[in-house]
């Protein structure tokens, strides 16, 4: 299985569009909080080369992007089989 990190902010509805995604793929994911964390929301736009939005989602390493990104990868038929690493 796919290792997964998604940083996510607690009142973001694209965060919740994003984990409902993957929870309906089955996919299991480690999400970290950036609510109040600013070492935290650092460390997020470093990975994700500046982008300091949430949702940002990591597949084995691979920045993904957002929560659009996300769709639109399953959309494409790329996120089945990245999962499936």
């Amino acid at each position: 299985m796919a290792d997964i990190v998604i940083y996510t902010k607690s009142t973001c509805g694209y965060c919740a569009a994003a984990k409902s995604l993957l929870a309906k793929k089955a996919a299991n994911f480690h999400e970290i909080s950036v609510d109040g964390d600013s070492a935290a929301q650092r460390a997020m736009a470093a990975r994700a080369k500046g982008r300091s939005t949430v949702p940002q989602i990591f597949i084995d390493e691979r920045h993904i992007g957002g929560c659009d990104d996300l769709y639109a990868l399953d959309a494409a038929g790329g996120l089945d089989p990245l999962l499936a690493l």
